[in-house]
């Protein structure tokens, strides 16, 4: 598991984060003010669960050190979209009290406050965990101060061959004003004086991100492997860089700046263009953190505070090493046993080749039945991708269409396009180049698309294009047949075998015919009506979502089945929750399987005392989207793309699908069993926004992790053939 693990859809800050607290839902003044938690601390809440399974001695000793890198980037992301946002409405006055009614200056007291404690608890538990038991088995990140004359003659040569030369030593003075600092740029601060004339000097020293943020030390024959931070070995060779000069101070700091986009969109311009304008202005955008090693003299902080424009709460100490996002490059280390078991993804047993044919026919086995798949325990590239390379080089596709949201640097199925286009094929994709953070890579692969033939299209002015969409139009027997596949992840193979996943793969002809609809809308011009089989947003998902909630209450209050159950990465949206309130209240049992943000507040007797909110965190992301109703007996069960948050719901292109297959209902029921049994590892949050950690039964023993139970009964499904 790497850093996109928890940022790509990456990334949970801006996944899971509002982009304002606006919307149109209104306080019908029924149900009680103080019934939301601040979303902005839930994510905190969210980020501090990461953080707990890097504390805990359970988890795989590497897997520990990776998920301290993990909760350093989704903080650095948080400060870059979510208090960077915050702040910059307070500056312009535009701010609005958020969900639960605060004035968004007590909110970014309270927040900046919170990430001070989880920082210096960071600090903390690499100090003091995760880096003493990498000592002892043989995984050593040393300082200066603990190499020898021999180590420091071979580290010298590192040095002076590999990492000098490309170094920038950047003068502060009348003749060289203050240098712009990068954002997640790692620093030194240097101050020298020149013995001669005794006046003193600043200097700023960017640690290259091109080097490797550890550098591993020569093998000393003791077996261990060593590394020491690339900017404490640049520190004690200060001298080289200034030389004659007389080194007073050396401090680490690092920048993050306000690397949110804002586009307004005009019909009338052409959107790459503005989008390539904002990119290159984020890359100016405000300061919003400085921290600074603990040990930072005030000369230096204050040179620092007044340079960058920042006050002194945005100013954060902590022990050196700074940037432990770093620690991603220490997980690499070969050592099997320190990491989670190597777990290789299984092939749907319903692609499976068959007695006659030494390779599967993809469209045969859809055509069979539906298949719902389960990535990462069942393989992306045995079928989805598979499907798609199929339909590329099939002779009776006439036709490809798809929505690509976020992909891979080398993603075969953006080759999987071209090659159909070049085939003579007519493709479609639909490609969001305002995926945050991926907007430069899209724009790319938008080029290299068009370049190859395929009909490129950007969605819609003013929305973005989330949903996960593929439909593939081939001739058999003079009849035009839809072979579609809806998902709640990205086309993008190398998160597929990190994020959880579910997707469904069907030639039922009226999903066919309701993506061949909602795709002319994306391309067109046409105007979103009601599908049979899909929820779409923004006209028509709230409000299915909202009427099915409707009658799981009036089922509840009629002594008829009922019940709810959803698993998603965050929820915020006030028409949703207060829907769900009020089913509680009507007696309907609730379960919710939240990965991030849940500002609805569970267990309040009269309100959600029959509301019950799980997270669960692990190896895998946790990323499908479940949307399940007893329906008097009679299941409706939707998977997709969105969650329940403004965004989604209001100005984002999101679509779920019903399932219908028996088995494939049973498997979400089972699936929900699994997350919400006592007997099941994880968080469980209460009615004042705290989550409590479930990890061991009372005799000490582990409770059963879910993702390890699924890769077994996935795999047993594999052996015996059994079609679920």
């Amino acid at each position: 598991m790497d850093s996109e693990t928890y940022l790509a859809e990456a990334s949970l800050a801006t996944d899971s984060l509002d982009d304002d607290y606006e919307s149109e839902w209104v306080d019908d003044g029924t149900l009680p003010p103080d019934r939301y938690l601040d979303r902005e601390l839930s994510w905190l809440a969210f980020n501090t669960r990461v953080l707990e399974l890097a504390e805990d001695p359970d988890v795989p000793l590497l897997e520990r050190a990776n998920f301290l890198a993990i909760f350093a980037s989704n903080l650095d992301e948080f400060f870059m979209v979510r208090i960077a946002g915050l702040k910059r409405r307070i500056l312009t006055g535009l701010a609005v009290p958020t969900n639960i009614g605060r004035a968004a200056t007590n909110v970014l007291a309270d927040i900046q406050a919170r990430a001070q404690e989880l920082q210096e608890r960071h600090a903390a538990a690499f100090r003091d965990l995760v880096k003493p038991q990498l000592d002892t088995a043989g995984i050593h990140i040393e300082t200066w101060a603990d190499l020898d004359e021999a180590d420091r003659e071979r580290v010298d040569e590192i040095f002076s061959l590999q990492i000098f030369p490309v170094l920038m030593p950047l003068a502060v003075d009348p003749a060289h004003p203050f240098p712009y600092i990068s954002g997640l740029s790692l620093n030194l601060s240097i101050r020298v004086r020149n013995p001669k004339t005794a006046k003193e000097e600043f200097a700023r020293l960017k640690v290259p991100s091109m080097l490797p943020r550890f550098v591993q030390l020569p093998d000393d024959g003791s077996g261990q492997i060593r590394f020491i931070p690339l900017e404490d070995l640049i520190s004690n060779h200060l001298g080289d860089l200034f030389p004659g000069m007389e080194i007073l101070e050396h401090h680490e700091f690092r920048v993050t700046r306000n690397e949110d986009v804002e586009i307004e969109e005009d019909e009338s311009e052409n959107l790459i263009q503005t989008l390539e304008r904002e990119l290159l202005r984020r890359r100016f955008g405000p300061p919003i953190r400085l921290e600074i090693t603990d040990d930072m003299d005030e000369v230096t902080l204050g040179l620092l505070v007044r340079e960058l424009d920042i006050t002194e709460h945005e100013v954060y100490r902590l022990p050196a090493p700074l940037d432990l996002g770093g620690l991603f490059e220490i997980t690499k280390v070969d050592r099997p046993h320190l990491k989670y078991r190597k777990h290789v993804p299984t092939t749907s047993v319903s692609l499976l080749p068959t007695e006659t044919s030494a390779t599967p026919d993809v469209f045969a086995s859809i055509d069979r039945r539906d298949i719902l798949l389960h990535h990462p325990y069942e393989s992306f590239a045995t079928s989805v991708q598979t499907f798609l390379e199929q339909a590329a080089l099939d002779p009776g596709v006439l036709a490809i269409k798809m929505t690509l949201y976020r992909t891979s640097g080398d993603s075969p199925i953006v080759e999987a396009l071209i090659q159909a286009a070049e085939a003579g094929k007519s493709v479609l994709a639909l490609v969001e180049i305002k995926a945050r953070f991926d907007e430069s890579a899209n724009i790319n692969w938008a080029r290299k698309l068009e370049k190859a033939g395929v009909h490129v299209v950007y969605g819609l002015v003013g929305l973005k294009t989330h949903c996960k969409l593929a439909l593939v139009v081939r001739q058999e027997s003079g009849v035009l047949r839809h072979y579609s596949h809806i998902g709640t992840g990205n086309y993008n193979p190398k998160t597929s075998r990190i994020y959880e996943d579910l997707g469904l793969l069907t030639a039922d002809d009226q999903v066919g015919k309701d993506l061949t609809r909602l795709f002319n809308e994306l391309s067109g011009y046409a105007i979103e009506k009601k599908f049979k089989r899909l929820l779409v947003a923004p006209l028509h998902l709230r409000k299915g979502l909202l009427k099915r909630i409707k009658v799981e209450s009036d089922n509840a209050l009629a002594g008829r089945p009922s019940g709810i159950r959803i698993k998603l990465n965050s929820i915020v949206d006030e028409a949703i929750i207060d829907a769900l309130y009020r089913a509680s209240s009507a007696g309907v049992p609730v379960e919710l399987v939240v990965r991030g943000i849940c500002v609805l507040r569970p267990g309040i007797k009269g309100l959600s005392e029959n509301i019950k909110v799980r997270s669960i965190l692990g190896r895998y992301l946790e990323h499908s989207r479940i949307f399940s109703f007893v329906n008097g007996g009679d299941p409706q069960v939707y998977i997709g793309s969105a969650d329940m948050m403004h965004r989604n719901l209001d100005r984002r292109v999101e679509a779920l699908v019903r399932l219908t297959d028996a088995d494939h209902l049973r498997e979400i029921d089972e699936l929900f069993d699994l997350a919400m049994s006592d007997a099941t590892s994880s968080w469980s949050l209460d009615s004042n926004g705290d989550w409590t950690r479930h990890a061991h039964a009372k005799d000490g023993s582990p409770l059963q992790d879910m993702q390890n139970v699924l890769m077994r009964q996935i795999s047993a499904r594999k052996r015996t053939g059994v079609l679920r």
